[in-house]
């Protein structure tokens, strides 16, 4: 007799109050307790579920908030169940739309930040109003990094330059659990560290290099935070983070255009050879690139 074929896996959305009573009857032990234990840990969103046969089964290494928000923040992914359990109660969702400012210099603390998707820039602004972007924050990180060392003051204004959303915690309630999340705390304070180190090729690289090289490590460093080819940014938002003008900008990114390695439309940068944009940055890509592999990023 031949052995009987299992239907492949497969991802399909049910409503959660469905779940349980499928579930009722099935083979093994403490199954349902087992499915209430991954929910509470927000481990696994109940309304997405593999199904084979006449089992379903959570789908692994996803996190949701005690809101139903879907988890994209790479620290909050790589930090141990317990610890998500101490800091998912103190998750708020917020929409992060372009030019919102989360942090102004000189400025007390409120949150921390941890973006799922878009792009924060950190910005020196000098008293003549001129201003250079001195770091990035995606995905990968989180914005407000002092918090991490008890420090509740910003010495940079943080902004959204490319839209997107995330979680904000307040710094007490992140303080609070980071007593009892040492892997939490091992991370974020990683991860402010490394970003110094960014903050210094930064600033060596806007001093030292010119345009058409800082563009392209910009273009670059973006699109690894934003995962995406396409970026919505504008020739003068390009010379405030480069701490240029728009003349500049304008005649670097018509070179890069030239030589079909990025398309330029009004308001928005798409990026057509990574493989060419790395050939025409300067070496603080590649360093950069070595900070990027301690904090998560490829």
């Amino acid at each position: 007799m031949a052995d009987r074929k299992e239907p492949p896996f497969c991802v399909k959305p049910i409503p959660a109050r469905a779940i349980l009573p499928r579930m009722e009857g099935a083979p093994g032990v403490g199954v349902e307790q087992s499915l209430e234990r991954c929910v509470a840990s927000g481990r696994a969103d109940t309304n997405v579920i593999a199904e084979r046969g006449d089992f379903q089964i959570m789908q692994p290494d996803e996190r949701i908030t005690t809101a139903g928000n879907r988890v994209g923040n790479k620290i909050l992914l790589s930090i141990p169940d317990e610890e998500y359990k101490l800091i998912r109660p103190h998750l708020e969702f917020l929409n992060m739309p372009h030019h919102l400012i989360l942090y102004q210099p000189g400025e007390a603390l409120e949150f921390v930040h941890f973006p799922n998707t878009g792009m924060v820039s950190l910005v020196i602004a000098t008293e003549d109003g001129r201003t250079v972007e001195v770091g990035e924050v995606g995905r990968e990180g989180f914005a407000g990094i002092q918090a991490a060392v008890g420090i509740n003051k910003n010495q940079v204004r943080e902004i959204v330059q490319i839209a997107g959303d995330g979680f904000r915690v307040r710094i007490g309630a992140l303080q609070s659990v980071l007593q009892s999340a040492p892997e939490l705390q091992r991370i974020l304070t990683r991860y402010a560290v490394v970003q110094g180190m960014q903050f210094a090729q930064t600033a060596a690289c806007n001093r030292l290099h010119n345009i058409e090289q800082r563009l392209s490590r910009w273009l670059l460093i973006t699109q690894d935070r934003v995962d995406s080819p396409t970026l919505a940014i504008t020739h003068d938002f390009l010379a405030t983070m480069l701490g240029t003008d728009r003349p500049t900008v304008s005649l670097a990114a018509g070179i890069l255009q030239n030589k079909q390695i990025i398309e330029y439309t009004r308001g928005e940068v798409r990026i057509l050879s990574r493989t060419k944009l790395e050939d025409c940055t300067c070496e603080c890509y590649g360093v950069i690139q070595q900070y990027n592999r301690e904090i998560g990023l490829k």
